[in-house]
Order: structure tokens, then sequence, then C-alpha cells
């Protein structure tokens, strides 16, 4: 069994070794390996170039005590801590895409510009791109007025203003024409990878902070976040590619004809971790609204604002319940906007197709809902657990300051699947074309 094992091991080395030889041998594909690599340190310069008239220690002394800035600093590669130009992230763009798939659902132009094809989505693509702009700017003024209110930044003149504004929205609308450069000329999809970027940049101080408090914790409790780390990387992967097949069976044309089966896919997270986002933008709404009734002069209001800003203006118990709840109330409600029984069970019955076992049209569709129910609830109870994680294991093993939490780790493991796929993919289209030369 052991030298089964190694063999094993050594075939999949060779394997992987070949594959990545195979990927430098094409100049196609090492053009867009360079390229990606290339705005990858664009990139990361821009996340160092700071706003001028900041004091980027007091951002980030403030940022090592709030969770929600803390998480937006994830999500823009420390630009938030270093206050830099592209301080908002891709946050602004995230959003609109949101907001835009939810409006698909419920405005009938939308869903049928939705159906058109390429040239719908190129549509909506624009519309996201066009109202990124006035979200940024939006959530440009409402960073300021936050963080001056906090007395971070100082009050500033108009001029002074506009220019912080603008700085700061033209850097979130860089960043999105960034990441659409990479998925036109480069490998993966743009918008991920520079999301994927930020948060593994942060992996290097991270563990160097770590290893240099690592006499304080037992022997024990290290191999257990070790095993924990390990555990918790191969759920997440079986989570996110895990997959149950519905068999569909089509009926026979003629005497002689075979019956023809095919499988409809149905992913256990079909939402990826767009129901994290959701559920932060939420959670922090009660900090957020704490801290100004604090400064009224009502008792009753104060008192309301202290409460607000005790339970949920950091990471209590309170706060994580509150988080894991709506992680996964937002997972059904998105999965269900997305996944539509009815239509699906009516499209299986015009195809003439059906599930055997099941009736076509309404005991399909009831069949359908109940299935997706059953799946969706393991996968929206993983991802809640997945999101609380790092205050698990803050108060179980006592190991703070992670620099990929539960919402990091979801997407560093999908965009490296999908930009392995997506090498793979070119490496095979290309061989094929080698071969018909």
């Amino acid at each position: 069994m052991a030298l089964l094992f190694l063999w094993v091991k050594a075939h999949a080395f060779i394997s992987c070794e070949n594959n990545m030889i195979k990927i430098f041998r094409f100049p196609e594909i090492r053009k867009k390996i360079f390229f990606t690599l290339f705005v990858v340190v664009i990139f990361r310069l821009l996340a160092h170039i700071p706003v001028p008239g900041v004091d980027v220690s007091a951002i980030r002394s403030f940022l090592q005590g709030n969770v929600f800035f803390g998480f937006l600093d994830l999500f823009s590669g420390g630009g938030f801590q270093n206050f830099s130009i592209v301080t908002l992230g891709l946050g602004p763009y995230i959003n609109v895409s949101i907001i835009i798939q939810l409006f698909t659902v419920m405005i009938p132009a939308l869903e049928e510009l939705q159906k058109e094809g390429e040239s719908g989505r190129e549509k909506i693509n624009m519309y996201t791109r066009v109202f990124t702009v006035p979200m940024a700017l939006i959530q440009s003024y409402g960073l300021y007025f936050i963080l001056s209110k906090q007395k971070i930044i100082g009050e500033l003149s108009l001029f002074d203003l506009c220019v912080l504004l603008l700085t700061m929205t033209a850097g979130a609308v860089l960043l999105v024409w960034i990441g659409e450069l990479i998925t036109e000329y480069g490998v993966g999809n743009g918008i991920s990878l520079i999301i994927f970027v930020g948060i593994i940049s942060r992996l290097p101080a991270s563990v160097i902070g770590f290893l240099g408090t690592v006499s304080s914790y037992n022997v024990f409790n290290a191999i257990l976040f070790a095993a924990l780390s390990l555990a918790v990387i191969v759920g997440v992967v079986l989570v996110n590619e895990g997959v149950r097949n519905i068999v569909i069976e089509y009926g026979r044309h003629g005497v002689r004809s075979n019956k023809v089966i095919n499988y409809f896919p149905v992913k256990v997270n079909q939402v990826g971790m767009i129901p994290i986002i959701f559920a932060v933008s939420v959670i922090m709404i009660p900090g957020a609204l704490g801290r100004p009734l604090q400064l009224t002069s009502l008792p009753s209001l104060q008192n309301l604002g202290a409460f607000l800003v005790q339970n949920f203006g950091n990471e209590t118990v309170a706060y994580n319940i509150l988080y894991f709840l709506l992680v996964v109330g937002f997972t059904f409600f998105y999965t269900f906007v997305q996944f539509n029984p009815e239509k699906i069970a009516d499209d299986i019955k015009k195809r003439g197709g059906f599930i055997p076992g099941i009736r076509p049209g309404k005991m399909t569709e009831t069949y359908l809902r109940k299935l997706v129910g059953k799946i969706t609830l393991a996968g929206a109870l993983f991802l809640g657990v997945i999101a609380i994680l790092p205050y698990i294991v803050r108060t179980s093993i006592g190991v703070g300051n992670l620099s990929v939490g539960g919402a990091g780790l979801i997407i560093v493991v999908s965009v490296v699947l999908e930009t392995v796929r997506q090498v793979e993919s070119l490496t095979v289209t290309r061989s094929y074309e080698s071969y018909l030369r």
C-alpha cells in the first residue's frame, strides 16, 4: 500500500510538472499568464499609493478594532489600511452587480434583456459599469463621513473633499477596468482574480505575525489549528465542487430508438459568497447606527446606541449568531432567485423530458423545489459556519488575526479552481489545434 501511495504521488507530481511545461510551451498562453502577472503587479502598486491629506497610521489603528472596515480592507487588498487610491476596491462594482441581478428578476425588461444572449449580457455589463460611478461616489462620501465623525479624518474644505471623492471613485473604476483587461487578455476572471490577490497579499504579514507569537500557544493548539485549517480547506473545496446530478429521461421517438438520458446538475453552493456579502452589509447597520446615536443629547437614544455598539459593534456572541442566521437566510433567498423550479420544470416538459418516477409539470416543480431546498440547507449551514469560523477559532484556540477568514477562503478556493480549469482548457484547445495543423 505504501509503495502504491508513493507511486500515485510521484505520478501526480510528474503529471503536474508536464502540465506546467505544456502551459509555457504555447506562446499565446504564456503571454496571457505574463500579462496577468503584470497587471497584478500594477494593482499591488496602486494599493500603496495613499490619498493625500490622510493620516495613514490613524487609519490602521482604527481598523484593528472595526470588523466592517476590516472586511472592506480585505476586498481592497490592504488598500484601506494604506488609504490608497483603490481604498474602495471592487465594492461598488460588486454591489451594483448584485443589485442589477436582483432587478433582472423583478423588472421584466431586464429579464428579457438577459435572455437575449451575449448582446443582452453586454448591455447589462454596460449598465453595471455606468452605475458603478455614482455608487463609488456615494460610498466615498459615506466613508469620509464616518471617518470624520470618528475624528480619523479632519474636516476638509470643499475643494479637498472633491479631490478625495473623485480620487477614490477613479480608483474604483480603474480597478474595474483592470479586471476586465485581465478577463479579456489574461487568464481567469479578472474581477475575481483581483479580489483573490488582495486576500492572499495579507498572508506574508499574517504568517510572520503568527510565527512571532507561536511561543504563546501550546503544541496541542498549534497542531489542532493546522488540522482544522486543512479540514476547512478540504471542506470548502468539496462543497464548492459538490454537485447533485438529477437524472432526466427523454422519451423514445421510434420503435427502435433508445431512450436518451441526461443529467441536470444542482450545485451544493450555487451562490458562492454572495450571501456573506449581503449578511455583512446588513450586520454592520446596527453598529454603524449605534455610534451616531451615542453622540446625541437624548438619554434614551444614547442608551440604545450603547446597546447596539456593545452587542453589534464588535464580534460578540449576539453579533455572530445574527451573522450566521443572515448568511443562511440570504443563501436560501439568493438560491431561489437564481434557481426557478417552475421555469426549469416547464423547460423539461417542453423538451419532452421527465424525471424518472416524477410526473412532468407541477410534480416536477415540487420535486425540484424540495430537492434544492434540502441541498441548499446543507450548503447554507456550511456557509454560515465558514462565515463565523474566525470567531470560533479565536474563542476556542485563541488564534487571532487570521489572514484568510471564512469569506476570503471561499473566494480563494473558487478563484484557484476556476483559473486552473481555464488554463487546462486553453492547454487542451491549443494542443488540438497543433495536431490539426
